[in-house]
């Protein structure tokens, strides 16, 4: 599974670095590294929302604060 995450000014400012870091420890506490590849790219095309995120071809919006809920809900259930 391919996690990307838009690192562009834009979802920088709305807190891109935060995500990044959270999904970085919450890879690692479930040791998913090897099932999980996390990508950074700049400027996704969707500024206007919040941190532009996608799952292989599928794109999300995402607030720091919805990290983990957003981990849980879409991510693992994926690897199920």
């Amino acid at each position: 599974m391919k996690i990307t995450i838009c690192i562009g000014s834009s979802c920088h400012l709305k807190g891109s670095r935060q995500i990044v870091e959270e999904m970085q420890s919450l890879v690692a506490e479930k040791n998913l590294k090897d099932q999980i590849d996390l990508a950074g790219k700049f400027c996704m095309g969707n500024c206007q929302n919040g941190v532009c995120v996608t799952i292989d071809d599928d794109q999300f919006s995402l607030r720091p604060e919805e990290t983990k809920s957003f981990f849980e809900n879409e991510v693992l259930t994926r690897l199920q």
